[in-house]
């Protein structure tokens, strides 16, 4: 069996434990205000199944939406159909990223843009959203350090187990192993996550995961930033744009502008 990115099981299980709306140390508010002003198109990338998306089109914003996940697509594009809303939602890698409109505003929400694995398709994917701004757009995301206590020496280990209860009274089951982690030279950690769905104690699905992420220091992203061109780059911490990066807990918050 190979493995998939955010396949059918995984979708099911974000779409139950992230439900639209459902604020992540208040994430939703912080992009909802910041974007509040905006007159012309915004893009979200790596959307997901619609958990920001969905209220931002509620607030009356014009939003569009990028996924590399033609399940997590499915399911964003079924949420926005139940609430009569309607935007443009676009199958594609970021690396890759070629849309028909200029943006006003682009973010990625919820620390994901960690889930681009290698330095050199952050960058480009970083070069394909400057060029999809228009003058004076800004990016906006947040990113998170991992667990300060993870070191090599969780290679192999388990790494969490979880059961999800769906609504039919199925079960999805979720076990998860680290297979590479490098703390401090590469910065990466890579879990192989297996998820099981059973029905009336019956296995009917089996789905693999290859869950990676990649992370970088506060001012190392910065610098990043200013070197694919972006200007005036801001770092805040914990979605308040009076609170400064202090320590390894906190998520940090990066608005750019395209000059």
């Amino acid at each position: 069996m190979s493995f998939s990115y955010y396949g059918e099981l995984c979708t099911e299980v974000y779409d139950l434990t992230k439900k639209v709306g459902h604020s992540l140390g208040g994430d939703v508010e912080y992009y909802r205000d910041k974007l509040k002003h905006c007159k012309r198109r915004i893009l979200e990338a790596m959307v997901g199944s619609g958990r920001m998306l969905i209220p931002l089109l509620e607030a009356g914003l014009h939003v569009d939406g990028v996924d590399y996940s033609p399940q997590m697509l499915a399911s964003c594009r079924r949420r926005c159909e139940e609430r009569g809303l309607q935007t443009n939602l676009y199958e594609a890698n970021l690396q890759e990223l070629s849309l028909p409109h200029k943006y006003e505003a682009i973010i990625i929400a919820g620390g994901s843009f960690l889930l681009i694995e290698q330095r050199d398709e952050s960058k480009k994917a970083l070069t394909r959203l400057y060029e999809h701004l228009e003058l004076g757009g800004k990016l906006i995301l947040d990113l998170f350090l991992p667990d300060n206590q993870m070191n090599s020496s969780d290679m192999g280990k388990w790494d969490g187990s979880a059961i999800y209860h769906l609504p039919n009274g199925d079960i999805i089951t979720m076990e998860g192993k680290c297979v590479e982690a490098d703390l401090f030279f590469n910065q990466n950690k890579v879990n192989y996550l297996k998820y099981e769905k059973w029905h009336h104690g019956n296995l009917i699905q089996t789905e693999l995961q290859r869950f990676a992420l990649r992370w970088y220091g506060v001012e190392e992203f910065k610098y990043i930033l200013e070197n694919v061109g972006f200007t005036d780059v801001v770092i805040t911490a914990d979605f308040d744009d009076n609170k400064q990066p202090s320590n390894s807990k906190q998520k940090f918050v990066y608005q750019a502008t395209k000059s």
